[in-house]
């Protein structure tokens, strides 16, 4: 134990200059961690404030509804979350596999390898998880002026409490862990396959159906003339949210294929290979301007409500909130799409680092080599766009109707916000051009 963790600290020193890959994987994992404590927090916190205004009011009240609808958009949420977590644990296994290989093929034992890893997957989760509390803080004031049933919040309602912010760090970490654990087996196991990259297997067609009977289940359900409780429905559609991350890959991957097979210069031939060669790395880097997409659906109905038409002043309020609740959700959806699409893009740069170097020593622009990540940016956006839109059609439309969408002021906040949501991808996306140019600084002086 003990000598493994002074190799783990002398990898930590090992690490501690700018333009060491490692280091910046660092970075980039603790943001990804950051972020996600910050809006979990927020999230819970919103939670908690409806459930005190609640307290006393039956569930059939329009005021004791709240509660219900924040754990709604809390469980939508919930898929983004998952994924910038995911992204950040995987940060930080991911240049780790090939040096944890190599320690294994020196000699170094298993128990040492593990311990190098739960020390860095731990230390970092925790640094994370504190800069998210921070960052909570710092959102605080802001959500605070909010307006729902007619008033703003107090920061009293929204601060979650010393315990709720110890369990958040505690589940960022042991996320972080099990993560860890998990890419273990694989360097124990067969450090020579790690070292040696070698490919994994190739996607199969039968995702495409995963999506198909959840929305054929999803229709019968709401359809059927009989009273469905609302979890039942609500987890339907949150299940039909994540099937659109099992077929992405698939379609990301037949997208690589084809763009790999007619392509006529070479940023296009090195985009599409890769999407090829790593289509599920390319659909998590997008994927949540997806679901950003989907939550737009719902959104731009619900925002163009004639609330003028309600009789009651309580009902107008209670219209105009669930606008305000469907497009704040819409848009920490958007933020959580940017901060994991820069976090993810930019770890896929330090990860074919080497590819990189070996492009630009044999005389690639790296004009080029910039292009061809902006296309592989561009195009898993394209297939999670079109995916996401196959989603809407074959959930949201059957169960809403197609005149909703078909409403002039529905399909402009529509188009409007899968645009915004778009372009925050891309602005995120960008910001990886800047890592591309400091791991290649070295290599190509």
């Amino acid at each position: 134990m003990r000598s493994a963790a002074q190799l783990w600290w002398l990898i930590r020193r090992r690490s501690a200059g700018r333009s060491d890959p490692q280091a910046l994987t660092s970075v980039l994992a603790v943001i990804a961690f950051g972020a996600t404590t910050a809006v979990l927090l927020v999230v819970l916190g919103g939670i908690g404030a409806f459930d005190g205004r609640a307290v006393g009011l039956p569930a059939s009240d329009v005021e004791g509804s709240y509660p219900v609808l924040a754990r709604i958009a809390a469980a939508l949420l919930l898929i983004p979350l998952v994924t910038l977590g995911g992204a950040a644990a995987r940060l930080v296994v991911a240049r780790r596999d090939a040096r944890l290989a190599t320690l294994r093929l020196c000699g170094a034992t298993t128990a040492q390898v593990a311990v190098l890893t739960l020390l860095e997957a731990g230390a970092q989760a925790v640094v994370g998880g504190i800069a998210g509390i921070l960052g909570y803080a710092v959102l605080l004031p802001a959500v605070a002026q909010l307006r729902f049933e007619g008033r703003t919040f107090h920061l009293s309602e929204l601060w979650v409490g010393l315990p709720t912010l110890l369990v958040a760090v505690g589940a960022v970490t042991v996320v972080a862990l099990l993560s860890a654990a998990s890419s273990l087996r694989r360097v124990a196991i067969t450090p020579l396959g790690v070292a040696a990259r070698v490919r994994p297997a190739g996607l199969r067609a039968v995702r495409l159906l995963t999506m198909l009977l959840v929305a054929v289940v999803f229709g019968v359900v709401t359809h059927a003339g009989v009273s469905v409780p609302l979890v039942v429905v609500v987890g339907l559609l949150v299940l039909g949210v994540a099937t659109i991350n099992v077929v992405g890959p698939f379609v990301a991957s037949v997208q690589g294929r084809i763009v790999a097979a007619r392509a006529r210069d070479v940023a296009t031939l090195l985009a599409g290979r890769r999407l090829m060669d790593q289509p599920r790395t390319a659909w998590r880097s997008v994927g949540g301007v997806s679901l950003a997409t989907f939550i737009a659906g719902m959104a731009s109905v619900m925002a163009v409500v004639d609330t003028s038409r309600s009789g009651a002043a309580t009902d107008r309020q209670y219209l105009a909130d669930l606008s305000t609740g469907a497009m704040l959700t819409l848009a920490i959806a958007g933020l959580l799409a940017a901060v994991s699409t820069g976090v993810m893009q930019s770890g896929r740069v330090i990860d074919q680092r080497d590819e990189y170097r070996a492009l630009a020593l044999a005389g690639t622009d790296l004009a080029v080599l910039d292009r061809a990540r902006k296309k592989e940016t561009l195009l898993p956006l394209y297939a999670a766009i079109g995916t996401a839109l196959t989603a809407v059609a074959l959930l949201l439309v059957p169960a809403m109707g197609m005149t909703a969408f078909a409403n002039v002021d529905v399909a402009i906040r529509f188009v409007g916000s899968v645009a915004v949501a778009t372009l925050l991808v891309v602005a995120g996306a960008a910001t990886s051009r800047s890592t591309m140019h400091v791991v290649l600084r070295d290599d190509t002086r």
